[in-house]
């Protein structure tokens, strides 16, 4: 079993915690962490922006990025949000448990 950390970010608190809720609940991830006011900088059509987020951090499997992707993209304010999966190569053994639980029940 191969696992991702899949970090995202959102507009505010809210819609944050409504994302998290909705990928918990339809099992897609494992847990969420959700850490407040991050600042991104980034060019968005010409310009540069600067905006505070919500940074959230989602633990699931490799086998359910592309759900993951399309729920966020679909409930999600933004026209793009940003949905970026990292492999998670080393874990420690309760934590691995932890996920296999309740990924695959």
């Amino acid at each position: 079993m191969s696992y991702q950390i899949v970090f995202m970010t959102a507009s505010g608190m809210d819609e944050a915690q409504r994302i998290a809720e909705k990928l918990v609940e339809q099992s897609l991830v494992a847990c969420v962490n959700i850490v407040d006011a991050c600042r991104s900088v980034y060019r968005w059509e010409g310009e540069i922006v600067k905006d505070n987020e919500v940074l959230m951090l989602a633990k699931t499997s490799e086998e359910n990025f592309q759900a993951v992707a399309e729920l966020v993209n679909e409930i999600h304010s933004y026209d793009v949000p940003e949905v970026i999966a990292a492999d998670l190569t080393q874990l420690s053994d309760g934590y691995s448990s932890f996920l296999r639980d309740v990924l695959y029940g």
